[in-house]
């Protein structure tokens, strides 16, 4: 009874953690490890660009056209994607 229980509760775990961290990377032809550096390569661009415009903000002279051209980079990025 127990290995019964034991196989419900290990298919449940592997079926969590392929929704959680494998399917949407396989969904778009990466690794997880490939899908983490791209995204996290992706959100720091996106904290720069945003401390560009928080800047900005400040100080319209400065960073006129930073936050618009890496938004830019990084749609185009997303687009030619795999």
């Amino acid at each position: 009874m127990n290995v019964a229980f034991g196989s419900f509760v290990e298919t449940k775990g592997t079926n969590m953690i392929s929704k959680l961290f494998l399917d949407h990377p396989r969904s778009v032809d990466e690794t997880f490890g490939q899908h983490f550096l791209f995204a996290f390569g992706f959100s720091m661009t996106l904290f720069i660009a945003a401390f560009a415009a928080l800047f900005h903000a400040f100080i319209p002279a400065a960073f006129e056209k930073t936050a618009s051209g890496i938004i830019k980079r990084l749609y185009a990025r997303i687009v030619n994607r795999g």
